[in-house]
């Protein structure tokens, strides 16, 4: 089979950075076509740096970086410094990157990919808010029907919320543009924290990272030093989430996850639940299917295949 045709839409984010190498490490599953940047974990001047960044870590300077929009479509932007750090990938010391920066936006890059390439085949894997996604739809209806799929990483059911008691961060950030994308009729698939919160990086787990020895396992290795102290403080857990490369993992290897196509519904309207996830896990409403919603990962084949793919880096 020929490799997947994918966009990576992104705001690293040490754990999007994760999700990024073990794309650009997989030619043989996933094509990357080009990744946008969103405003999310960081500014936009950071996450189109940052995606830059590990292109560059990974070695693969020809991977095309766009920027995209730097505000949610109808609220102030909320960053999550406190969990990455001031410039998104705090840990390790990276250099700043030499690679360009795409001079088309990112949002651009999406309608006009989508339109050119055969209907069916290109699929986009937002790991962040998802503006730039609700953008391209709305400036664009037309590309909604040739989309293959929307892999998102996003929400929570019994999870509830990380950073409100109700919501996760990249649908909170952005409700409106995630109630676009989940009413656009496109197939889409949820790595929700319900997934997310079962991938920890355990001390064995990181280790393994450091034992690759290469300049990508050791940066990968700090990365997830630093994101974990914010998370085994909150969480109480044995080691931090990796929120984004379950998106990836889904693409490489989807028997790793199992789950339910449900209706998911997004909350824009209540102070108290805004960006919430109304999934309806257990069929209680006549509202009709419109996404996949994963509830099962198998950690250890996760990181087991995580781990290989990052030392081919």
């Amino acid at each position: 089979m020929a490799p997947r045709k994918i966009i990576i839409d992104t705001d690293p984010g040490q754990d999007d950075a994760v999700a990024i190498l073990l794309a650009l490490a997989s030619p043989e599953e996933v094509d990357v076509l080009g990744i946008t940047a969103v405003a999310g974990n960081v500014p936009l001047p950071l996450t189109q740096k940052n995606a830059r960044i590990v292109c560059e870590l990974a070695g693969k300077t020809e991977t095309r970086v766009f920027a995209g929009c730097d505000t949610p479509i109808a609220r102030k932007l909320i960053t999550a410094e406190h969990v990455h750090g001031k410039t998104g990938l705090d840990g390790p010391t990276l250099p700043d990157p030499t690679m360009p920066l795409q001079e088309q936006h990112g949002v651009d890059f999406i309608i006009d990919t989508l339109r050119s390439e055969p209907t069916g085949t290109v699929t986009l894997c937002p790991l962040g808010p998802l503006t730039n996604i609700a953008v391209a739809l709305e400036r664009a209806p037309d590309i909604a029907e040739r989309i293959q799929e929307i892999v998102l990483m996003g929400g929570a059911y019994f999870e509830v919320g990380n950073i409100s008691p109700a919501a996760e961060f990249n649908i909170y950030v952005d409700p409106e543009a995630a109630k676009i994308v989940f009413n656009c009729g496109a197939p889409i698939t949820v790595m929700p924290l319900d997934v997310t919160h079962k991938a920890l990086v355990t001390s064995a787990r990181n280790n393994a990272f450091r034992a690759i020895g290469t300049p990508v396992g050791i940066a990968v290795a700090e990365m997830t030093d630093f994101f974990e102290r914010f998370d085994k403080e909150k969480y109480g857990s044995a080691g931090a989430p990796l929120h984004d490369p379950c998106v990836t993992a889904y693409l490489i290897k989807p028997d790793l996850f199992t789950g339910r196509h449900i209706n998911v519904e997004i909350e824009t309207g209540s102070d108290l639940t805004l960006g919430m996830t109304v999934a309806d896990w257990w069929g209680v409403t006549d509202r009709p299917a419109n996404a996949t919603f994963m509830g099962e990962i198998d950690a250890d084949g996760f990181f087991a295949l995580l781990t290989e793919r990052l030392a081919r880096l």
